[in-house]
């Protein structure tokens, strides 16, 4: 049984479903009601998530997609549309390992191929799912697209250059999207957080750091104005929130979500 309603009969497309935040993003759409189109490049990780929300009473499915390929994701959303008669929220936690733009590391460090890494896969995929999803949101003149980014999105520190500027440019093309898709009755919006202390990335940096998990968390949360980091789950609800009717006079923003790790 769902604990809440308010997605209720939503179609939710959820890429990047089988990692930290795209699997706790569809749980809590699933919690809510929606009926979840769980996707990612491996079957397995978004199969177990899929396999949750039908064990608490929702509804999933569960395919692989590489967001990163305009054809195979316009590919699977004609067949969920197909099948459903429309979509209503796509959400993409696409992103890569911090290991591979060398997070962490100055600016005058990195290659301009590690640079380029998180624009080839997040700003990429971001892009390709967002206007798949608002082609086919356009003609039923109603949805939601909802980004994600992170604190590094205002850079409060060295070492983030590459995710810094990635994150920037989602924000930037959340707002440009707005503009255009707006007139259609079709909203883009943005989560904005911070490193989840119970994210895959969290344990990245600590393994890349050589410190224990731990104490890479209370770093973390000692960075916040709160002295708290924020969860999946806390970043799942807000990511709920901006699909839900409540938030339908919320559109070209950017929800600052990161515990006050960054100011706006």
């Amino acid at each position: 049984m769902t604990r809440l309603s308010v997605l209720a009969g939503k179609r939710a497309l959820v890429f990047g479903g089988g990692g930290s935040i795209g699997g706790a993003v569809a749980r809590e759409f699933g919690a809510q009601g929606a009926n979840v189109f769980l996707s990612g490049r491996s079957l397995a990780p978004v199969e177990a998530v899929a396999e949750e929300i039908a064990a608490g009473g929702g509804t999933a499915h569960a395919e692989v997609v590489d967001a990163l390929d305009p054809g195979a994701v316009g590919e699977y959303i004609a067949g969920v549309v197909q099948a459903e008669g429309g979509i209503d929220i796509a959400f993409n936690a696409i992103g890569p390992r911090i290991s591979e733009y060398r997070n962490g590391m100055p600016a005058l460090e990195i290659s301009p191929n590690e640079f380029m890494v998180p624009f080839s896969t997040v700003l990429r995929s971001q892009f390709v799912t967002a206007i798949a999803a608002a082609r086919q949101m356009v003609k039923q003149r109603s949805g939601v697209v909802i980004f994600l980014t992170g604190s590094p999105a205002r850079p409060h520190g060295g070492g983030t250059a590459a995710i810094s500027a990635a994150f920037g440019a989602v924000e930037v093309l959340m707002r440009a999207l707005a503009i255009e898709l707006g007139p259609a009755g079709v909203r883009a919006v943005c989560v904005r957080t911070a490193a989840n202390s119970d994210s895959r990335t969290v344990s990245d940096i600590a393994q890349s750091a050589g410190m224990a998990l731990e104490q890479v968390r209370q770093n973390l949360a000692a960075m916040t104005m709160i002295g708290a980091s924020p969860t999946t789950a806390d970043t799942a609800s807000v990511a709920a929130f901006l699909a839900s009717a409540p938030a339908h006079m919320l559109t070209g923003t950017v929800v600052n979500a990161s515990a006050g790790a960054v100011e706006d």
